[in-house]
């Protein structure tokens, strides 16, 4: 089988001239005769790469002066903690806006680290299907979390609560630089690599610098202490040096494309595109609420999917999805299989995905339900 269409939700496609440049400096990397994955982090042929890739997430992300950009490892799980042990140091209080799995985890592991949390909002009581509306939220708070892009869920922020004094933390991994987002109004924002920016292996942290705090959490370990990468320049230990290489490729193909302003194009028209054949489909239906619709996500059910419990409705479904997602890999598109918490399936749409991926799953679901 040659190229697939790739709707994996992570880890993601990446742009095939990124993979191209990748493969064709493999051996031999800017006259070094060697590969990027053997080099020092140390070492005087990393430090441009390492370099280069901050200035373009500077640049893309128009990242005031007053922030730091790091590096980091252990995903947006790990960020979880380090969150919690950095910022939560003056009442000891956060507050959440739980509108998914991955928010409801981060909180979880913040009251496990002694955060007192208060959920100030949630979607859970219908499924996590919308983003709540907060206005504004105010209290002796140390910071309020948010999720800004629902990856199971499909849904995503159309507005950045008001916080006021209060830092504002958000989860970007499955949004990041898929449209303009105002670095300004955020104290911290992170993001795993692998949906829009690099294979796995590294995360990219923003922080503002009145945050990097010299005194985080008592027993927090030094790995954990944001000031500890801040000070090594992401070289504290050894980072994922060959990741943050493709991170760089990734923001240059980002911005030969128009940067943040042109990926949202791109993402809109393919999101509109597939958004509005599910609204229009007697087969098909979109999970997400109108409103709160992720760009990056988009979770699908059919019309078997019909919140029956009965034992013949329940093999109806599996049946039919089974048959949806193995029918569409046979015919090159694949990773469609729903999450287990959604069901159906679901299109992970992500920068790099073309608008001719959306097309042809989108004539491969006619071909589908006009069988079934």
């Amino acid at each position: 089988m040659g190229r697939v269409y790739n709707f994996s939700a992570g880890p993601s496609c990446l742009p095939e001239e990124v993979l191209h440049e990748c493969a064709d400096e493999m051996m031999n990397f800017n006259g070094t005769g060697q590969s990027v994955m053997e080099m020092s982090h140390r070492s005087k042929a990393f430090e441009p790469i390492i370099c280069d890739a901050e200035a373009m997430v500077r640049k893309l992300m128009n990242v005031p002066e007053n922030y730091k950009v790091l590096f980091l490892q252990g995903g947006g799980s790990t960020q979880f903690a380090m969150v919690a042990e950095n910022l939560a140091i003056h009442t000891g209080k956060a507050a959440y806006i739980q509108t998914g799995v991955w928010a409801k985890k981060a909180a979880a592991e913040a009251r496990h680290l002694g955060v007192k949390v208060d959920i100030v909002a949630s979607s859970e009581d219908k499924g996590y299907s919308y983003i709540p509306h907060v206005e504004k939220i105010s209290g002796d708070y140390d910071y309020v979390y948010i999720c800004l892009n629902n990856t199971i869920m499909g849904t995503h922020y159309e507005y950045i609560p008001d916080t006021g004094d209060i830092p504002l933390v958000a989860d970007i991994s499955s949004c990041i630089l898929s449209e303009p987002l105002d670095v300004s109004r955020f104290g911290l924002l992170f993001a795993g690599a692998q949906k829009n920016l690099a294979p796995a292996g590294v995360t990219l942290v923003i922080i503002r610098d009145d945050l990097v705090t010299e005194t985080p959490r008592d027993g927090t370990p030094t790995m954990l202490s944001y000031k500890t990468h801040v000070d090594g320049g992401s070289l504290y230990n050894t980072p994922p040096c060959y990741t943050i290489y493709v991170l760089g490729k990734v923001m240059h193909w980002i911005e030969r494309n128009g940067g943040a302003e042109g990926m949202a194009k791109r993402n809109r028209e393919k999101a509109d595109l597939l958004y509005n054949y599910l609204d229009n489909s007697d087969f098909y239906h979109a999970t997400a609420e109108k409103g709160s619709r992720s760009l990056m996500n988009v979770p699908f059910l059919t019309k078997y999917s019909t919140g029956a419990t009965d034992e013949k409705s329940l093999a109806k479904e599996k049946e039919i999805n089974d048959a949806f997602v193995k029918e569409a890999a046979a015919s090159g598109l694949v990773n469609l299989k729903g999450h287990r918490l959604v069901g159906g399936m679901r299109a992970s749409i992500y920068n790099a995905m073309s608008i001719d991926g959306v097309k042809a799953l989108i004539s491969f679901m006619e071909e589908f339900a006009s069988k079934n």
